[in-house]
């Protein structure tokens, strides 16, 4: 039987159909709020910025960055702080079932340059971690301390907005294990993670692409479908998608 490929606008109307996502503008004025950004980095989101970054100019990423940009100066001049993930990786120290990526001294780890401002900003602290999953890669072996955890406690958040790359990788790692460890009673005062959607990406390799550079089905990540699939994800597992943030009350 000869193979149909579905197109990934295709696919995306049809996984949106059976896995809807509510996304909503979110009111944060007399909260007490923190931002979460994961992985804004070279590596990730700059072009030509190593093995998991795109190659070439992309809308969504390009989105991302903007409105990580946009947001944060948001946050800080409201004086909400602000903990950015920094994906760093001892070099030569493989992260199955990725090519090396962020290795330390590369560069790949750093912001990219649209939020270099963002290194020694008041209110914005910076925490470098060594796997998908920062909660996991911000513990501290020695301590079993959490520095996210103890920041988020420092500041009393209640809500954390978190936003980053890729949505259906660290991103979503990301909530998911905060969403568990506020249910099991380790993060304090948090009580809402609230993910922004337009600062969200993850990467595009369609699955025709894939195969053209030899690599399995598996390896297919059609960039939209990946994207929503990550948000759907996260709604089912309580967190809240905005599409907007109000940091003003009416």
């Amino acid at each position: 039987m000869a193979e149909t490929l579905v197109s990934p606008d295709a696919a995306l109307e049809a996984v949106a159909i059976a896995l809807p996502v509510r996304r909503t503008a979110v009111a944060l004025a007399g909260k007490r709020v923190g931002k979460l950004d994961v992985d804004p980095v070279n590596g990730f989101a700059a072009i030509g910025g190593g093995n998991l970054a795109p190659p070439v100019a992309n809308a969504q990423v390009s989105r991302m960055i903007a409105e990580i940009d946009r947001t944060n100066r948001l946050f800080l001049s409201a004086g909400h702080p602000i903990a950015v993930f920094l994906d760093t990786h001892e070099p030569g120290k493989p992260e199955y079932p990725y090519p090396p990526h962020c290795e330390a001294g590369t560069g790949e780890e750093n912001l990219v340059e649209e939020l270099s401002w963002l290194d020694g900003a008041p209110g914005v602290t910076l925490m470098r971690k060594d796997c998908i999953n920062g909660v996991v890669g911000t513990t501290d072996l020695a301590t079993g301390r959490n520095r996210l955890f103890d920041w988020i406690a420092a500041n009393g958040i209640e809500t954390l907005v978190v936003d980053g790359i890729c949505t259906d990788i660290c991103v979503l790692q990301a909530v998911q294990a905060l969403l568990s460890a506020r249910n099991h009673g380790m993060t304090g005062p948090l009580r809402e993670i609230v993910v922004y959607e337009p600062g969200c990406a993850t990467y595009d390799l369609p699955l025709d692409t894939a195969r053209s550079l030899g690599l399995p089905d598996t390896a297919a990540h059609p960039q939209r479908v990946a994207h929503h699939i990550g948000l759907y994800l996260m709604q089912a597992s309580g967190a809240v998608i905005a599409d907007e943030l109000i940091l003003q009350a009416p």
